[in-house]
Parts: C-alpha cells; structure tokens; sequence
C-alpha cells in the first residue's frame, strides 16, 4: 500500500518518507532540509507531515526550513523538541490522510523519545539501530531496555527504518562480543560491501543484535551475569568505549 523510500543526510544520519498512491509523503526525521527539498522534486512528491522522533539537531535540523518551504505542513514530535510543532501527548494513535501510525513511548536515548509504527514499517529513531541501540544519554539503562523489549514484540516481519548507518560497526562490537556466533558473521558478510543496510527485518534483529538478546541465559552465563538488565548494562557500556 505505501512505497519506502531512504535519504542519506549529514554524516550517517537518514531520512525516511512514507508514501501513498497519491504520491503524498510524510517525512520522518528530517535532519536536513536540502536533500528533503531535491528529493520530493526529483519524485514529484507531496509532503503532508513530519514526523519527528526526539529533539537531536541531527533528526530536526531541517524542519524551520522545511514549514517555511510548505507552509501547510504539519510537525508532530514529543514535548521534549524546542520548536513550534504539535506535541503528542497521551496519544496511542495519529492519523494523517490514509496514514494511521501508532505511538510508541521509547525512553532512554532521550526521556521524550518516540517511535511510530505503520505496519510494517517501525520509524524508531535513536532507540533500536540495525544490530544496536542508541547510547543511553538521559533515560536509563532499565528504560532503555524496556523501550527495546517493547520494540521487539512488534511483528517479526517489522521493517527496522532507524535513524543511522550503523550497521557494519555494531556488528564489529557483536563479532567482539560473541566472536563465534554463526548468525552474526553471516548478517555481517550480507551486508559487509553494502552502502545502505537498512531497513533491516526484526527476525533477523532477534538474532544478530546482541541488546535483544540479553535474556539469552547461555549469553549471560558467558558474561558471568544472571539477569537481562546486568548483561545490557554491561554490552551497552562497553559499545560506548569500542
């Protein structure tokens, strides 16, 4: 029913669009205006909304530019994001057009964190990166295992549109981690000449992230841990100093 498409901004940062048969678009995270802008005119697309997942300048930075260009648009975000947008608050749901996305609470990349769902597509941001997560900068370790675990109950056949290009270095972490695990040196070789990895599938996010698996008790033993929350900490401290 929708058609995906994926812009490279900034460093490693993307920007996702969301598209239906009228060649309408919501924009999701647009950490720059630029190739936003050249985008929708090359395709002939229509932008209806914005979707902002938390308030890093890397995923606004194009927004002030952007409801300047169409003035019509409409910005949706948590509270958390400093500029003149709608917040959503105590909101499960938002319906655009003949789009209808679930609201997800994710706490812990940032207190305000949100995801969006649109199945099958998740637009989670910060929070769940291909073969990672995002650093823990204002939740907690417990929150953001929490916001994951939430995540992970979502479909199997749930398409993972995140925030960065992250995937070939968190899977070095997984390979120093779980240097003979056989599923993660396989995702690693499909993916390894690849510019662009994602989306990925959360049924293979179950099995080559190593933050969705700290309930995995054979993974704890090897860690000397014996609960899920110890194992994150541990892995999620430890990808922040690799």
């Amino acid at each position: 029913m929708y058609k995906l498409h994926i812009i490279p901004v900034l460093k490693d940062n993307y920007v996702w669009l969301l598209e239906n048969n009228a060649k309408q678009v919501i924009i999701i995270d647009p950490g720059a205006a630029e190739p936003v802008f050249n985008y929708l005119h090359q395709h002939n697309l229509t932008p209806l909304a914005i979707l902002l997942t938390h308030h890093h300048i890397d995923h606004i930075g194009g927004v002030v530019r952007l409801q300047k260009e169409f003035n019509y648009i409409e910005v949706y975000g948590p509270k958390e994001i400093p500029l003149s947008i709608q917040y959503i608050e105590n909101k499960d749901k938002l319906i655009i057009a003949d789009f209808t996305f679930e609201i997800i609470p994710v706490p812990g990349h940032t207190l305000g964190h949100l995801a969006y769902y649109c199945q099958p597509y998740l637009f989670c941001g910060d929070t769940l990166i291909s073969a990672g997560c995002g650093r823990v900068f204002e939740g907690t370790h417990q929150q953001m295992l929490n916001s994951l675990n939430k995540l992970a109950q979502l479909s199997d056949d749930t398409l993972i549109c995140a925030g960065h290009e992250y995937t070939k270095s968190n899977l070095d972490f997984a390979l120093n981690m779980l240097p003979n695990d056989t599923k993660i040196s396989a995702y690693y070789n499909l993916i390894c000449n690849k510019s662009i990895t994602l989306p990925s599938i959360l049924r293979d996010e179950k099995q080559i992230n190593v933050f969705l698996r700290c309930k995995d008790k054979k993974i704890q033993n090897k860690f000397n841990f014996n609960n899920e929350l110890d194992l994150f900490v541990f892995f999620r401290s430890q990808k922040d100093i690799f």
